[in-house]
């Protein structure tokens, strides 16, 4: 089975993200994609491609994606991309309405900026959005794009309008959640080749690991779930969900 974990934030702690990496390519995991959204998770998301780089034998294939996300709402700067680093994806960026509703406008500022930055650099997006449908698609309408709708929490009719400008739509450990029978709807929704499958650790641990930290290990729960729920073997989903990771960043970038 191999595995590609889509999005996976990191802490900057070399000996813990040394024993992390360790583990996800004893689980499967072949190729990872580090994530950043602030300043602390860009620099992280950086160390943990050069710790992947630094062991080969051990350690996933890690490319890197950098941004400022909706925390970062007011920022005027665009982040730095430190010299001999190539992001394979700008974000996360996106919209939250659930926890920061009174910062919209920023929000929104911010967002518009931060896909313009990606469509200059001719990069895939991974974009977050909570309690934003509305605002989500507005957006990206004024600014076309490319890339993924990462750790999606919304109704298929959201997935298809996302699905028709051209996105990819991934799942994180939600899916085995009791409480969420839309993100099981919504995963069985998403045609074979365009659906993804993430960790968002430290967060979003699946059953059965629920109450730890996440980690890109623990994608083989989520995989095994969703293909469950899709009819299909864990090792043709994790297949697909890989040629669809290599599809969304460009093969280049992953080799």
């Amino acid at each position: 089975m191999r595995l590609f974990d889509t999005h996976c934030h990191f802490e900057p702690d070399d000996a813990g993200v040394a024993a992390a990496l360790g583990r996800a390519r004893q689980a499967g995991v072949e190729k990872l994609m580090a994530v950043g959204g602030s300043p602390g998770l860009n620099d992280a998301a950086v160390a943990a491609v050069r710790q992947a780089a630094g062991n080969p034998d051990s350690a996933p294939l890690a490319v890197c994606a950098l941004g400022f996300d909706r925390d970062q709402a007011g920022c005027a700067d665009l982040p730095p991309v430190p010299s001999g680093v190539e992001p394979a994806a700008w974000g996360e960026i996106g919209l939250d309405y659930h926890y920061s509703p009174e910062t919209r406008a920023a929000q929104l500022a911010l967002f518009a900026a931060q896909l313009e930055e990606a469509r200059r650099r001719d990069l895939p997006v991974v974009i977050h959005t909570r309690d934003a449908d509305d605002d989500t698609l507005g957006v990206l309408r004024e600014v076309p794009s490319r890339g993924v709708i990462h750790c999606f929490t919304g109704t298929p009719p959201f997935a298809r309008r996302l699905l028709d400008m051209g996105f990819y739509i991934s799942i994180s450990g939600i899916v085995t959640f009791r409480a969420a029978d839309n993100v099981r709807e919504s995963a069985r929704f998403v045609p074979p080749d365009r659906i993804l499958i993430e960790t968002d650790s430290p967060h979003l641990a699946p059953v059965p690991m629920r109450g730890k930290p996440n980690e890109p290990a623990f994608i083989v729960h989520t995989c095994r779930f969703l293909a469950g729920i899709r009819g299909i073997s864990a090792d043709l989903f994790a297949e697909q969900t890989f040629a669809n990771a290599e599809a969304m960043l460009g093969t280049e970038t992953c080799r």
